[in-house]
């Protein structure tokens, strides 16, 4: 379990689109829908909470994160294993089964 801030989700996003090429999808199947608050360096304790300073998606085991459609299935284990380094858990790529 883990939380992933909307900088990492657009990091990832930017390397699947780059590697795609406008060929396939791509779809996110996370959203970051938590605020966390920080207060500014050097203020004292107390006068409220403070600014929304980033967001977060809380990502439970299991969860899938991103899928992509139509393209082949090498490639798109290439994609997720650069798309993995830009993620701070621990990662699997999971395929599909046509029957």
């Amino acid at each position: 379990n883990a939380w992933i801030k909307n900088t990492q989700i657009e990091a990832v996003r930017v390397i699947l689109a780059r590697q795609l090429h406008k060929g396939g999808k791509l779809w996110i199947r996370i959203f970051t829908d938590k605020p966390i608050t920080k207060k500014p360096q050097e203020v004292r304790m107390g006068k409220g909470k403070g600014d929304v300073d980033h967001w977060v998606c809380v990502v439970k085991r299991g969860r899938i994160l991103f899928e992509l459609g139509g393209v082949p299935e090498e490639f798109a284990k290439r994609c997720f294993r650069l798309a993995a380094y830009k993620l701070p858990i621990k990662t699997k790529f999971i395929s599909r089964t046509h029957r």
